[in-house]
C-alpha cells in the first residue's frame, strides 16, 4: 500500500510541477522515459541470462507493449502512442499494481522491478497528460480500444500455436486477480474487454481540460492539419 501511494504521490507531483512550468516538462519526460528503457534492459539481462529466451518468456505481455510505448513517446511525443501508452498502460499497469502477479517474493530483484516499471509507466503516462505535456485527442479512446482487440486477438493467435499465455487469454494466473471472479476460462475474456472499455472511457472522461504546460503548444502535441 505505502507504494501505490508512493507512486500516487510522485505522479501528482511531478505533473503539477510541469504544469505550472517550476520544472522542464520536456527533461521530465527525458528523463522518465530513460529511466523506463534502462530499468527495462537491465531486467532483461537479469531474466534471460537465467531463464534463457523461449517463447513462454517473450516479452510480449500488454505490459510490455505499453512500456515501449511509454518510453517512445517520452522519447519521442505523439499522440498516437500516447493513446497506446495512456489508456492501456494505466488500466492494465494499474490492474497490475493494484494485484501484482510476483513471480518471485518482495524484496528479490524481480519484485522490485515489477513495481518500477509498472509504476514508472503509471507515473510517465500521467505526468505526460496532467503534466500538460502531450494533449488526448478526441476519439482516443476508442481508438486505444481498437488498438488493445487487435492485440489481444493477435496473442490469442499466438498463444494457441505456442502453448504461451500471454495476456492471460489461455488459463488465469496463480495469485488472486480480478479474473478470478470473471468467469471461467474463455468466458472471462468478453467481460475483461467489457471492462477495459469501461476503463478506458472513465480515463478519458477525467483527462485534463487546461490549455497547455510546456510542450502543449508545440508541434510535437498539435494535431496535423
Amino acid at each position: 500500500m505505502a507504494l501505490l501511494v508512493f507512486i500516487a504521490t510522485l505522479a501528482a507531483v511531478l505533473s503539477w510541477l510541469c504544469r505550472s512550468r517550476r520544472i522542464s516538462g520536456r527533461a521530465t519526460r527525458l528523463a522518465l522515459g530513460y529511466l523506463l528503457l534502462v530499468n527495462e534492459l537491465v531486467w532483461w539481462v537479469f531474466r534471460y541470462s537465467r531463464e534463457g529466451i523461449h517463447l513462454p518468456n517473450l516479452p510480449l505481455q500488454l505490459c510490455d507493449l505499453t512500456l515501449w510505448a511509454t518510453v517512445a513517446i517520452c522519447l519521442f511525443p505523439r499522440r498516437t502512442l500516447l493513446e497506446l501508452s495512456y489508456f492501456a498502460g494505466l488500466a492494465g499497469a494499474g490492474m497490475a499494481l493494484l494485484t501484482p502477479d510476483l513471480l518471485w517474493p518482495w524484496p528479490s530483484y524481480p519484485a522490485i522491478y515489477f513495481f518500477l516499471a509498472h509504476g514508472g509507466l503509471v507515473i510517465a503516462n500521467l505526468v505526460l497528460v496532467y503534466g500538460g505535456i502531450v494533449p488526448l485527442a478526441p476519439g482516443a479512446p476508442w481508438r486505444a480500444f481498437a488498438m488493445l482487440v487487435a492485440y489481444s486477438a493477435a496473442m490469442g493467435v499466438f498463444d494457441a500455436l505456442s502453448g504461451a499465455n500471454y495476456m492471460y487469454l489461455c488459463r488465469k494466473p496463480h495469485d488472486a486477480t480480478l479474473l478470478n471472479v470473471l468467469g471461467p476460462w474463455p468466458i472471462y475474456v468478453v467481460p475483461c474487454l467489457a471492462l477495459a472499455l469501461g476503463l478506458y472511457w472513465l480515463l478519458w472522461l477525467v483527462r485534463p481540460r487546461f490549455g497547455g504546460g510546456y510542450e502543449a503548444n508545440s508541434h510535437l502535441a498539435r494535431p496535423k492539419k
